[in-house]
């Protein structure tokens, strides 16, 4: 068995892009990457007994008419994740302010990236996996936003499709000449392919849950404390009626794993990402067809908290790590 990629032409609310397919040569697994919607991998899917797709990344029905881009798929959020209060921030003495595009016109919200067109700068089948990386630099593919953030960037992602897995590589490069702030989160969308009714009330989540960071509207009050019973999810146990939009402190030093699984599925997926990604946030869509899994480098609105995990790059400097998406059904 082998892998391959392909393109296909397609469009969503008129907006037209060219899709990436990334499948192995079975036709069991395949996953689709629309560089044009934020380089979001838009489906990763499983081939199921009856021959239909399950599928492991939930896409909206509507997207076609409607596609909101950190609704389905897996967004990529920079250069900050989530929520920056009010838009605004300080930075090396400078304040800036961004647009409030947050759904109450109050904050800004999941940066630059999710939004936006980026450039595909490689693809290719190999033996074992498919490949596809895009890129996308502040001043080349939004200049308009070069203002809006302290310094330029360039950050390199590739989606890598094997067998029983998608994992996420990313790297990001400060070209200068100043200082580059920024914070990195996924915002994937899980379901159970071979369970295609399954609601988030069903599924089982393990995840490590070490403190909660308590907010205010979505922004966090910047201290963090024991996790309460409804919210603490370190030990397997069913999501049920509780209603996530919950971000954690993670607090190790080594990788951290979430599994998400359903009484009814053959298999179980795993979320392994770095001690570089030092938060997570766990959230349920009002649909609760599907539980978004997001390891986060730091907490929302870190530009202005004092402990919040913003990351600083030196010019020239450079910062890399991946995720690991693994799903234990899949068959080779």
């Amino acid at each position: 068995m082998s892998f391959t990629v392909r393109t296909e032409a397609v469009a969503a609310a008129g907006t037209p892009d060219t899709a990436y397919i990334l499948a192995n040569t079975a036709d069991t697994v395949r996953a689709e990457v629309w560089p044009g919607f934020g380089f979001n991998c838009l489906r990763w899917q499983v081939r199921q007994p009856d021959g239909s797709w399950g599928r492991l990344l939930y896409t909206s029905p509507d997207w076609e008419t409607n596609p909101v881009p950190t609704r389905s798929g897996h967004p990529v959020l920079f250069p900050f994740p989530n929520r920056l209060a009010q838009g605004r921030f300080t930075f090396e003495g400078k304040e800036y302010q961004l647009p409030r595009n947050e759904s109450t016109g109050m904050h800004a919200i999941h940066g630059f990236t999710p939004r936006n067109r980026w450039r595909v700068v490689g693809a290719g089948g190999e033996r074992n996996h498919a490949y596809v990386t895009g890129q996308f630099r502040l001043s080349q593919d939004l200049p308009s936003a070069v203002g809006l953030w302290p310094g330029d960037f360039v950050m390199t992602l590739t989606y890598e499709l094997h067998p029983t897995a998608l994992v996420v590589e990313c790297l990001v490069e400060n070209p200068g000449p100043g200082s580059l702030p920024f914070g990195l989160g996924y915002h994937g969308y899980f379901a159970i392919p071979d369970v295609p009714d399954a609601t988030a009330d069903e599924m089982v989540l393990t995840a490590p849950t070490g403190e909660l960071w308590p907010a205010d509207a979505g922004i966090p009050t910047g201290e963090r404390r024991p996790v309460p019973a409804e919210f603490d999810f370190r030990t397997a146990r069913s999501i049920g009626p509780t209603h996530l939009d919950t971000l954690y402190s993670t607090a190790s030093k080594f990788p951290t794993v979430c599994r998400l699984s359903h009484p009814r599925s053959a298999g179980v997926l795993h979320i392994t990402s770095p001690a570089d990604f030092r938060e997570l946030v766990l959230f349920t869509p009002a649909h609760r067809k599907a539980v978004a899994i997001e390891p986060y480098t730091c907490a929302s609105n870190a530009a202005n908290l004092p402990d919040g995990g913003w990351r600083i790059l030196p010019p020239g400097g450079t910062w890399a790590a991946g995720v690991r998406y693994d799903w234990s059904g899949l068959r080779s």
